[in-house]
């Protein structure tokens, strides 16, 4: 499955997302983006993670309104499409 990096708060995404099968990574820096499929970010901060540029070339998938379960069909409708 793909790997997905999400901001730290969002313990529900991560489980359900883990559950689904995907290789969850915990994002605390620009450098937890390498290699990602999809990255979830809470759309808290202008600049995530204090970055100013993207570094991934996957999608990066606002979860801010969103329950858990919406994010993941979310990342699920983003990685069908990439592929």
């Amino acid at each position: 499955m793909a790997r997905i990096g999400v901001e730290g708060s969002m313990t529900d995404v991560k489980e359900r997302l883990a559950e689904m099968g995907h290789d969850v990574v915990d994002l605390h820096s620009e450098d937890d983006t390498a290699y990602c499929d999809c990255c979830v970010i809470t759309g808290q901060d202008k600049d995530v993670m204090g970055m100013s540029t993207a570094s991934i070339a996957g999608p990066v998938i606002n979860a801010n309104g969103f329950s858990a379960q919406e994010v993941c069909d979310m990342v699920q409708d983003k990685l069908n499409r990439e592929q």
